[in-house]
């Protein structure tokens, strides 16, 4: 009997313990400066164009990217892997190709989930790539 309520009491204590060390981290926050980009016109004979989204950890917990999701395989992002900490900046590289792709106006999302307050956030880009042989005017 004295060692199963021995048990219960330490068992008690611990979760205690892991419950107040893990609230005392604080919550993460992804806050970004802007979550558009629009690459305006480019020429399809140069169609690899990239753009930087730069954020920052305004919470009070350490912030972890878990994925950078893209509506398109042209669309590549470059995002950290490590822990962002609190008051830290840090930044998303998203690289469109175009190649293979037919000239014209281009939308896409890049869905960024993290441990944050706000668990999904949505970045965009758009541009307008023309076709090699269009004239400048």
């Amino acid at each position: 009997m004295k060692k199963i309520l021995l048990s219960t009491l330490l068992l008690i204590i611990g979760l205690t313990t892991y419950a107040a060390v893990w609230q005392s981290q604080g919550e993460a926050e992804i806050t970004f400066e802007k979550t558009t980009h629009n690459f305006g016109s480019f020429s399809e004979s140069s169609p690899k164009v990239t753009c930087v989204f730069k954020f920052k950890n305004s919470g009070d917990g350490p912030l972890v990217i878990h994925q950078a999701i893209t509506s398109c395989g042209c669309t590549v992002p470059q995002y950290p892997k490590e822990p962002i900490k609190p008051g830290e900046s840090g930044q998303i590289t998203v690289t469109y190709n175009g190649a293979g792709k037919f000239p014209g106006h281009f939308k896409k999302s890049i869905t960024i989930r993290t441990n944050g307050k706000n668990e999904m956030t949505r970045l965009y880009i758009e541009g307008d790539m023309t076709p090699k042989d269009a004239v400048a005017e």
